[in-house]
């Protein structure tokens, strides 16, 4: 009887040091892929959320200082 236990002892260790290596595997194939991914994104030359607000935010305030000098050149015509 005794053997018996220790031959689920040894099937249930070598379960769990499956399940530990499937683990390991997932984790690195997810770090490969995000890398990889990354990697492709950067060739690209995409903008990053951060760059396009920025950008955003500079041509609004040029259109707005834009209508700005059109409103003032509208008034100094007048008062000729």
């Amino acid at each position: 009887m005794q053997s018996r236990n220790k031959v689920f002892d040894d099937i249930s260790q070598l379960m769990t040091n499956a399940m530990g290596v499937a683990q390991g595997a997932k984790d690195e194939a997810q770090t490969a892929m995000s890398s990889l991914l990354d990697r492709w994104l950067a060739d690209r030359d995409f903008v990053t959320r951060e760059e396009f607000e920025a950008v955003r935010k500079m041509s609004q305030k040029a259109r707005d200082e834009n209508a700005k000098l059109i409103l003032r050149i509208k008034n100094l015509e007048e008062k000729k």
